[in-house]
């Protein structure tokens, strides 16, 4: 079967950085909004090539270290409108 886990919510101020982690087997991160649909954030491929929502280049870091086997969003210079439940979701 599959499971959701989920982690506590992280509270940041506008400008401010945040890295958030999930495992290594789940390659791609996506987020929904209050209120809207999902919204595809980018992914990492088997070595270290990321692709990004072109509306979202740059403003966000995908990374993966796996002798922890776990993969790390970073989102950079926060604002308001990046408010929204985060998910990392397999790449297929």
């Amino acid at each position: 079967g599959q499971s959701l886990t989920s982690s506590d919510s992280v509270v940041k101020k506008p400008g401010e950085s945040v890295t958030l982690s999930c495992t290594v087997y789940w390659m791609g991160w996506i987020r929904q909004k209050p209120g809207k649909g999902l919204e595809w954030i980018g992914r990492i491929d088997g070595g270290t090539g990321t692709v990004f929502a072109q509306s979202l280049q740059g403003q966000f870091s995908i990374t993966k270290d796996t002798s922890k086997n776990m993969l790390y969003l970073e989102v950079k210079s926060l604002k308001t409108e990046d408010t929204a439940v985060y998910y990392c979701a397999r790449e297929s």
